[in-house]
């Protein structure tokens, strides 16, 4: 866990970042974040894009990422295709035969890596890798679904559900994955996030020692980070809300949240979380701060100096929360957006605390947060 400092970033040495909904939007950079990256990398941190977007190269990420002005080179991009066609490549002996149901991205990739493509299952393939494609066709799912159906491996470059564009959110490859689930039973080997290759990867590669993933999903960025226990900022430009993030459950929860990636160049958000009465707490209070979980006693609660401690509720750089009446109530009226994330994180940790405790209506007013 990082040490806490007067920016997020201090304590971190690296930023992981995800692509679709925290850099950019479809075609267009997130605004403001181009500029937060550049400082960033003024500050001296290193930067790596980590995308589970298997359907183009990193040649032609760096080149949609430099269009958008950012800072890009090869080695600050790693996609769900490399991790699984590098590992196939070590895994399978030279020349096997691995059925591609994927962009020529991914079959270019698993060619470089000594592996034969194939597009049918009547070539025989000992593997199947499927990666997301927009003109993915049936007839090519019907050839995977016969080639595992025979006794080929089943992987996949990733399983996210959904992806953000400008026009909305879009079914991801993981409703390619349901669709032969559907008919055959069973799961692929996934890479991607949230699973450890993906992360473990962008660890080696960047040589990071305190990194921090920032994402705006939480089945794939947050639980991926968790899951390789790596601090993480959830971001509120993509895919999930604050809906989402209440309900996230134990090993779902992000260390931070921010409107966007510049929240890094913030400071960290103070929060403080009273066990004294407290519902559902007993004598203990567990604490998500940007150094991480920690759990406090009554004594050391009474003994340290917790900003806004409050008798059942949270406090959040002076946006409270509390329990009453069976809900989540905020005491505060936030009117700016960041007043309004930090009574979010406010509310959160507390239905945190408090599982199933209602509280919509407190949700619902703070509108300038998806």
């Amino acid at each position: 866990m990082a040490e806490p400092g007067a920016l997020l970033a201090d304590g971190y040495d690296v930023a992981l970042f995800d692509l679709d909904g925290v850099i950019y939007l479809g075609p267009d950079a997130v605004p403001g974040v181009v500029r937060a990256t550049d400082e960033l990398l003024r500050l001296g941190k290193k930067l790596m894009y980590v995308t589970n977007n298997a359907a183009r190269s990193a040649e032609v990420v760096v080149q949609h990422l430099r269009s958008l002005g950012y800072t890009a080179e090869l080695d600050m991009v790693l996609s769900s295709a490399q991790v699984a066609s590098a590992y196939l490549g070590e895994k399978l002996a030279k020349g096997t035969k691995v059925l591609v149901a994927g962009t020529e991205n991914l079959r270019e990739l698993i060619a470089a890596a000594g592996l034969t493509p194939v597009a049918s299952a009547d070539d025989g393939p000992e593997a199947v890798i499927l990666g997301y494609d927009p003109e993915m066709s049936w007839p090519l799912l019907d050839e995977a679904c016969l080639a595992i159906g025979r006794g080929a491996v089943w992987y996949a470059c990733n399983d996210d559900s959904s992806r953000p564009t400008q026009r909305g959110v879009v079914m991801g490859v993981g409703g390619m994955i349901a669709s032969i689930r559907a008919a055959l039973g069973g799961d692929p080997f996934t890479f991607g996030k949230p699973f450890r290759p993906m992360m473990d990867e962008a660890v080696r590669r960047t040589k990071a020692k305190c990194p921090i993933f920032v994402g705006d999903r939480i089945d794939t960025d947050i639980i991926g980070a968790n899951q390789a226990q790596m601090d993480s900022l959830m971001v509120f430009t993509g895919v999930h809300g604050k809906h989402e993030l209440v309900a996230a459950g134990p090993g779902e929860r992000p260390t931070a949240i921010g409107k966007d990636v510049s929240a890094l160049l913030l400071p960290p958000r103070r929060l403080s979380l009273a066990s004294l009465g407290c519902r559902n707490l007993s004598e203990r209070a567990e604490f998500f701060e940007p150094r991480g979980p920690r759990k406090v006693s009554q004594q050391a609660l009474r003994a340290e100096n917790f900003v806004g401690q409050l008798d059942g509720g949270a406090d959040c750089d002076g946006q409270r929360a509390v329990l009453r009446a069976g809900e989540i109530v905020l005491l505060t009226d936030p009117s700016d957006l960041e007043s309004q994330l930090s009574a979010l994180w406010a509310v959160a940790n507390l239905a945190w605390a408090n599982p199933g405790i209602e509280c919509a209506a407190a949700l619902r007013s703070l509108d300038l947060v998806g």
